[in-house]
C-alpha cells in the first residue's frame, strides 16, 4: 500500500488513531484509496490488521452542503437497525487539521461492487433476476422507514423539497460553470414548471443505483448500500427516477458512467422493477416520467461538477477525462423523459 495518498495526512490520521484506539499499539495504518469514487473520497485503512473504510470530501471545489460528511454519518449511523443494510459507523471527526478535512470511519463490508457492463453480462439470468428484485425491495425498505422512529425527523425539510431540489442543482450547476451546455437552464425551467404533488415525505438515498451497493455474490442479495452523501428527508420518488435512468442505459454513453442492467437478456425491466417497488413501499409512482427527467438533469449537474473538478487537476483516480461529453446527452434525455 503507498505510504503517500491523496487526500490524507497520514501523520494526523496514526494520531487520531491512536485516541480512538488507545488499548493498541500507536502503529501508522495502511491506506488505499478505493477505485470507483468520483465524489467523496473513499479509503481502505488497515490499522493493526483490521480493515475499515473512511471516508472524506473530495479535493477543492466542494459545492455547498453536497459533501457533508456528518450528514452521511448520521443517516447511517439512524439506519443500522433497521431492515436497510449499510454499513456499522465507527466514529466521525470534523476537526479539518487531523487529515486534512472533516472524515468519518465505518466497517468494511464483504461484497462485490458491479461497477461494468461485463461483470453484470457474466451474470446467470438468475442471478440478474435476484439482484434486481433485491434493489427494488432494498429501495422499498428505505422509502418505509419512518424518520421520527429512527431519530432523523428534523433531517431535512419535505415540505417544498422539489422545488428547493430544482433551485439547488441550478446553483450548483452555475458554480461549476467552465463552459456553455445548451438546453441547461431550459430543462431546469421546464421542471419548474411542472412540479409534481409530493406524497408521504421519505429518507431519501439520493444516488440509488446498482454499483452505489455492495452485494453478496453468492445469494445476490444487496450486502450494503453506500454513497449516502445527498441523503435527506423529501420525495421517494426522486430515488426511484433516478434508479430507473441508471438501470434504462448509461453505459452506451461512455465507459465512465454506471453498468445498465436493464437491457441485459433475462434481467428485469424498468416496469418490472417499478412494479415490484410500489407493491413493497406502498409508494405512489404516478408522473414518474417527471422523475425521470429531474434525474438526467440532476446527474448531469453532478457529471458537469466532477469535470469542474477534473479540468482543474483536483480528481484523485482515473476515468475522468471523458466525463464531460455526457452532459449534453444527459440533457437532452431529460427533455425526451418530459415530452
Amino acid at each position: 500500500m503507498e505510504r503517500k495518498t491523496p487526500g490524507i495526512d497520514l501523520a494526523g490520521l496514526t494520531a487520531w488513531l491512536a485516541g480512538l484506539f488507545p488499548d493498541r499499539p500507536v502503529q501508522e495504518p495502511q491506506v488505499r484509496l478505493i477505485a470507483g469514487g468520483r465524489s467523496n473520497l473513499t479509503y481502505e485503512i488497515v490499522h493493526n490488521g483490521r480493515s475499515m473504510v473512511l471516508r472524506r470530501p473530495p479535493l477543492g471545489h466542494v459545492l455547498a452542503t453536497a459533501h457533508d460528511m456528518l450528514r452521511e454519518y448520521t443517516v447511517l449511523t439512524a439506519l443500522a437497525p433497521t431492515p436497510v443494510p449499510v454499513p456499522d459507523t465507527l466514529a466521525y471527526c470534523g476537526d479539518e487539521t487531523v487529515i486534512g478535512a472533516p472524515f468519518y470511519l465505518m466497517a468494511k463490508v464483504d461484497g462485490v461492487v458491479y461497477r461494468d457492463a461485463p461483470a453484470l453480462r457474466a451474470l446467470s439470468e438468475a442471478a440478474g433476476q435476484a439482484l434486481g428484485a433485491a434493489l427494488a425491495d432494498t429501495l422499498a425498505a428505505l422509502h418505509t422507514v419512518v424518520p421520527d422512529d429512527v431519530g432523523l425527523g428534523d433531517f431535512g425539510r419535505p415540505e417544498g423539497f422539489l422545488d428547493r431540489q430544482i433551485r439547488r442543482w441550478r446553483k450548483q450547476l452555475a458554480a461549476s460553470w467552465t463552459r456553455d451546455l445548451p438546453g441547461a437552464e431550459e430543462l431546469a425551467e421546464r421542471l419548474a414548471k411542472a412540479l409534481p404533488h409530493s406524497g408521504r415525505p421519505a429518507v431519501v438515498h439520493g444516488d440509488f443505483r446498482l454499483d452505489n451497493a455492495l452485494v453478496d455474490p453468492d445469494s445476490h442479495r444487496i450486502a450494503a448500500v453506500l454513497d449516502w452523501e445527498m441523503a435527506t428527508l423529501g420525495d421517494p420518488l426522486t430515488d426511484l427516477g433516478l434508479t430507473c435512468v441508471y438501470w434504462d442505459g448509461l453505459d452506451e454513453l461512455n465507459e465512465s458512467t454506471p453498468p445498465s442492467p436493464g437491457g441485459l437478456p433475462g434481467w428485469p425491466s424498468r416496469a418490472d422493477l417499478v412494479e415490484r417497488y410500489a407493491a413493497a413501499s406502498g409508494v405512489a409512482v404516478g408522473n414518474l416520467d417527471w422523475y425521470v427527467a429531474f434525474a438526467y438533469f440532476k446527474l448531469a449537474v453532478i457529471l458537469e461538477g466532477i469535470y469542474c473538478r477534473y479540468t482543474q487537476g483536483l480528481t484523485v483516480g482515473e476515468g475522468f477525462g471523458q466525463i464531460g461529453a455526457v452532459v449534453p446527452e444527459l440533457l437532452a434525455r431529460g427533455h425526451t423523459a418530459l415530452g
